[in-house]
Order: structure tokens, then C-alpha cells, then sequence
């Protein structure tokens, strides 16, 4: 069941839970990575809370439009108090799940206490990005945003900007995403585990995968790992909590660098804008 109708709202998330409200939810309490999204779909958040990677102060890199919606920050989830989250009067607290089980960035617990539905959805690898997007879209329009989505016409020529650039490229444009760990480590990206990741080698993208090893998405090891891959161009974890790629014997010289937070709402507009900025320098 979805949206509103003579029995009250409903909605089932990606765990198979089935939501119920007396009317449509207007009061939402987000993930902030869920948050930035449903902003970018026509909800706005009364409130978003961080993850454990999270601090007292929101990530700019995650941050989307939040801060300039004025849309309040809570701190990290599992550290939100209970009173301050009934003090928002919810309906609906919106987090997003890995792995088809659990809420990512909140307990359950919290939420079931002041009595609130949790919604969870999947931005895992066992979903497209295509489909990703399209249950944020779900989600959305069962919370009355606008129709058609926002940006759909954006994502799609981004996408093709992507596949032209990366035609022109070739394949000596050796792609790797990482997150740096501090000076001595760095998590490389294994490719299939990320659907942007996986979106982009479908559009022609030559990604590199790390090889074997420990990590599902990602293998940690040495920045020498990094060099020997001999990436032309780095897509870099732009969070707060990774350190940045630059540093001597960390990359190749010459690397290009584009920012990428592994954490992108799940909006047409935000892997627009991703999307964009990569098609831009492997144009170059």
C-alpha cells in the first residue's frame, strides 16, 4: 500500500514493512542523506540526524540544500535524544537500509517509543541506481511532492554527457574511487558495490577495481595499492571523516581529482550534478 486513501496512509518500505498513519505524514524526521533527497523531491525535512561517521555539526558534503532550506541538524542518530525527538511532534522518520534489514543511521527503538513510523530505503547494490531513485520518487509522491519528479530531464543529459565524454576519454582513462584513511591507509572502491559506481561503467566509464581481499565495498590496504593502479582520474570521498587523497606517493602524478561522496542523496538532481562534474573533466 501507498499514499493516501479512505483507510489513512500507507506506504511499504525496503525491509517489507508496511507503514500505516491516520493521514498523509507532514511532519518528517530524516537521515540526512534521505533528508537532502526528499528536499530535492519537493519534501521538506522538519529535521535531519547524522550517522556514527557524523559530528555535533552537519557535513557539508552531505549537507545538500538542507542548511540553505534552514532544515535543523540533530547530530549523530544514535546519539539523538529521545525528548528532543518527540519535541518535533514526527509522523514519519525516513532512514536508509544496506542491507534490506535495518535502519542505517537510527535505532529503531527511539522511534517506536514515541511512537512513530520508521521508513527504510534500500541504497544498497542490490538495487539499480535507476531504482534507488525511483522509491525515493515513491516515497515522495506518497508524501504530496510535485509530479513529474524534479530532474529526471537533468540526470538523463547528464548521463549522456557522461557517456559521450567518456566515449572521447577511451580507455586510457583509468578511473579508481577511494576514501582516504589517514596517510598511511586508504579504502579503495570495489566498483559493483556502489550503484553510481555501477551506473557509470554501464555509461562507458572505465573503472578500476581494487582486486582481491578483504571488504565488500571496499579493499583497505597501503596508498602504494593506489599508485600501482596508475588511475588517470581519482574519484575522492569528499566527507568530512575522509582524509584527502593529496600527499606525496599517494597517486600518480598528474591524477585528476573529482569529488565524490559515496553518501549522495538518492535524487535525480544530486547524481545530476555528480554526474556533470565528472563528464567535465573526463572532457578535458
Amino acid at each position: 500500500m501507498s499514499g493516501t486513501g479512505a483507510r489513512g496512509w500507507g506506504f511499504a518500505d525496503d525491509r517489507g514493512v508496511e507503514l500505516e498513519a491516520p493521514g498523509r505524514p507532514a511532519r518528517v524526521v530524516a537521515y540526512v542523506r534521505a533528508g537532502a533527497a526528499l528536499l530535492d523531491l519537493g519534501v521538506t525535512p522538519v529535521a535531519v540526524y547524522g550517522s556514527g561517521h557524523d559530528g555535533a555539526e552537519p557535513d557539508p558534503a552531505k549537507d545538500g540544500g538542507l542548511a540553505a532550506a534552514g532544515v535543523p541538524y540533530l547530530g549523530p542518530g544514535r546519539g539523538l535524544d529521545e525528548e528532543r525527538l518527540r519535541a518535533l511532534r514526527p509522523d514519519l522518520v525516513v532512514d536508509v537500509t544496506y542491507d534490506g534489514k535495518s535502519p542505517y543511521a537510527l535505532d529503531e527503538e527511539p522511534a517506536g517509543r514515541v511512537g512513530v513510523p520508521l521508513a527504510a530505503l534500500s541504497v544498497g547494490n542490490d538495487l539499480t541506481l535507476a531504482a534507488i531513485i525511483g522509491r525515493f520518487g515513491e516515497l515522495a509522491a506518497a508524501l504530496g511532492a510535485p509530479d513529474p519528479v524534479p530532474g529526471g530531464g537533468a540526470l538523463e543529459a547528464a548521463e549522456a554527457a557522461v557517456r559521450a565524454a567518456a566515449a572521447a576519454a577511451g580507455a586510457g582513462c583509468r578511473v579508481l574511487a577511494l576514501s582516504g584513511g589517514g596517510a598511511v591507509q586508504v579504502h579503495l572502491a570495489r566498483p559493483e558495490a556502489w550503484p553510481e559506481l555501477a551506473r557509470l561503467a554501464g555509461l562507458g566509464v572505465r573503472l578500476l577495481d581494487p582486486g582481491p581481499g578483504p571488504g565488500a565495498n571496499w579493499l583497505t590496504t597501503g596508498w602504494e595499492r593506489a599508485l600501482d593502479l596508475a588511475p588517470a582520474l581519482v574519484l575522492y570521498d569528499s566527507r568530512a571523516h575522509a582524509s584527502p587523497p593529496e600527499g606525496p606517493g599517494r597517486l600518480p602524478e598528474g591524477a585528476a581529482l573529482v569529488p565524490w561522496n559515496p553518501e549522495i542523496p538518492p535524487s535525480p538532481a544530486a547524481y545530476a550534478r555528480f554526474f556533470r562534474s565528472l563528464a567535465a573533466v573526463l572532457a578535458r
